[in-house]
């Protein structure tokens, strides 16, 4: 969940180091990122909340929009980074860091890409804690990555979420009606990990299943004692790591006025913006469909868009799976008229839709339902680019 503002951290650049791949396959060329950071990363900075980055000059409450990445012309928010080499030479870390990038990409307008010459970015590197600025501060940015206690897809979410302007989820301001501080039990000199803010919580509700929630007994001075109890129900889990929350996605898709959801019902209807309407110029939407269980039966109930040759200005895209790496199952369609059913191969489906600045139509209406279980398949994702300013083969 996002403050009404926030504060800036300095940034600072590293040394350039080649390293070449324990595959012997290209080495890559890192710039900007150092190998290891200390706990607190910035002389003038103060660690708070256990893994934030504030200025000590500036208060926390004092942001605006420009702590928060913008959005483009073509509706996504585009946030550039790269990957320190530390994490890029090692298949395992490679695929946690891009499991944990691609689902913001999948489930919301934010995209992660690779950093080229943008002035504002994010390099993930190794750290002595995990860590990071909150929002965007400007120039080069650092999330630090704990390798032996970083390395989960919600682990990293966490980090990366601070990085986008949100801070944690029992810290907002009406936590005392979800949970109870059990202040005996805190580590003594740790009590500032459990503060409370002014926030703006966004119209949503409390979330004891985000991923930047806390866990129960975090910080704890006495094994098997809660710092944390959930109210009035003791017994509801919290600070789980396994990814972003249905409502973790809620949240940034309002924040950033994405139109982009998860639709977790076994039979449901979704539309694009404003049907029967005519939807938005520059609209870049997605639906993720995920059912506990069972194939997804996909109709599309009403459809048109504008046409254009090979569609390339408004269009439907429909995937086989939870990523825009997945089959195609409709590949770029347009115009007017009635479509078959779809049916995906196990129980995830994504939607995608895309507008152009130009004339617009009243769009689609769509609905979906479960059927049988088919054979299921597995997606791995790939951060070469990010992780790649240049390639250079070794001889």
């Amino acid at each position: 969940w996002p403050m009404p503002s926030a504060s800036e951290g300095m940034s600072r650049t590293g040394n350039h180091q080649m390293i070449r791949s324990l595959l012997s396959i290209p080495s890559f060329w890192q710039t900007e990122a150092r190998d290891t950071i200390p706990v607190h990363p910035e002389s003038d900075s103060t660690l708070q909340e256990g893994d934030i980055v504030f200025r000590r000059k500036r208060s926390a409450i004092n942001c605006d929009s420009s702590c928060f990445w913008p959005k483009s012309s073509d509706g996504l928010v585009k946030v550039p980074v790269n990957v320190s080499t530390e994490f890029c030479k090692l298949l395992v870390y490679r695929t946690w860091i891009a499991e944990a990038m691609q689902e913001f990409t999948t489930l919301t307008c934010v995209q992660f890409i690779n950093r080229t010459t943008e002035t504002n970015y994010i390099s993930v590197v190794p750290g002595e804690s995990c860590w990071s600025h909150f929002g965007k501060i400007g120039g080069m940015q650092q999330v630090g990555l704990m390798k032996t206690g970083c390395m989960s897809k919600g682990a990293i979410q966490h980090e990366m979420n601070h990085a986008l302007g949100f801070l944690h989820e029992q810290s907002r301001s009406d936590r005392d009606n979800y949970v109870k501080i059990m202040w005996e039990y805190v580590i003594a000199g740790e009590q500032g990990n459990f503060g409370k803010v002014n926030s703006n919580n966004l119209g949503l509700p409390y979330d004891y299943s985000s991923v930047m929630h806390y866990g129960a007994n975090d910080f704890s001075n006495t094994s098997g004692k809660a710092t944390i109890v959930p109210i009035p129900d003791p017994s509801v889990p919290i600070g789980q790591r396994e990814g972003l929350s249905n409502l973790d996605v809620a949240k940034i898709n309002k924040l950033y006025n994405c139109c982009s959801n998860v639709l977790h019902k076994p039979n449901d209807t979704f539309s694009s913006v404003n049907y029967p309407s005519s939807y938005p110029d520059n609209s870049n939407c997605l639906w993720l469909i995920r059912i506990p269980q069972h194939q997804i039966f996909l109709q599309f109930d009403a459809f048109d868009l504008q046409p254009s040759p090979d569609c390339t200005s408004d269009y439907i895209r429909v995937y086989d799976g939870s990523s825009r790496n997945s089959s195609v199952l409709l590949d770029k369609l347009c115009g007017m008229g009635s479509l078959p059913s779809l049916v995906a191969s196990r129980n995830v489906m994504l939607v995608e839709f895309v507008s152009d600045e130009a004339t617009a139509a009243t769009g689609f209406q769509a609905s979906y339902s479960q059927g049988e279980d088919s054979a299921s398949f597995t997606e791995l994702g790939d951060i070469s680019n990010f992780c790649l300013a240049n390639i250079h083969v070794q001889n």
